[in-house]
């Protein structure tokens, strides 16, 4: 993967979603419905712009131009990828990956560091676009059409993700989604849901478990 394509892609990330002002309202509150507390980290931050919504103090990512964006949201920036993370054990309290699983990778590897760094029952929210959804299909095509960015992206259906977790000895406590409208439809305001059933945007969120379990 080429982390330059990302470089290339700050500015065009923010004028996304400030084009696209209810999508962001969608999924900025199903983020806040996690009630994610404490100390926290971002992987994969990109700009931020999301990751506000946490509230995250610390943000990771590969792209420098990201990161600079970042920082103007008042979010620490660290230039690292989710599989090596630079930091002490139980260092924070939650991690949150949004739009990251797809680009990661080894997701296995990335979210036994997430477990590293976290403390005693910490908790890590993946929030991804489901592969089966009809947001994931159509990204999956914008691949397939060698789009800068999501010609790299590997989705995952929401059973793939749980089992990720699980085999990272993540127990899973709650599902929140929003985005249950196509990308054909005109967006409306959606409150989040814990029916994640044809959403575009489902946030899994699990606690750390006290047992380890060996890799595979």
């Amino acid at each position: 993967m080429s982390y330059g394509e990302f470089d290339k892609y700050a500015e065009r990330y923010d004028s996304w979603y400030e084009k696209n002002q209810v999508i962001f309202e969608c999924e900025s509150k199903a983020i806040k419905a996690l009630g994610l507390r404490g100390k926290g980290l971002s992987i994969g931050v990109g700009t931020g712009m999301l990751d506000f919504s946490a509230p995250v103090n610390v943000g990771v990512d590969p792209s420098v131009n990201m990161l600079k964006r970042a920082k103007t949201r008042g979010i620490k920036p660290v230039r690292a990828i989710g599989e090596y993370l630079p930091f002490r054990n139980g260092s924070f309290d939650f991690v949150i990956m949004i739009a990251t699983l797809c680009f990661l990778i080894s997701p296995e590897k990335a979210l036994r560091e997430s477990r590293r760094i976290m403390r005693s029952r910490g908790e890590l929210a993946i929030c991804m676009i489901p592969k089966d959804s009809s947001w994931g299909k159509k990204y999956i095509e914008k691949g397939e059409a060698e789009h800068a960015l999501y010609k790299y992206a590997h989705f995952y259906t929401i059973n793939e993700a749980k089992d990720l977790l699980n085999e990272a000895s993540f127990t899973i406590t709650s599902v929140i989604s929003t985005l249950g409208y196509s990308p054909c439809d005109k967006p409306r305001v959606e409150k989040p849901s814990e029916n994640p059933e044809g959403k575009g945007f489902v946030c899994i969120k699990a606690v750390k478990s006290n047992e380890l379990k060996d890799p595979v």
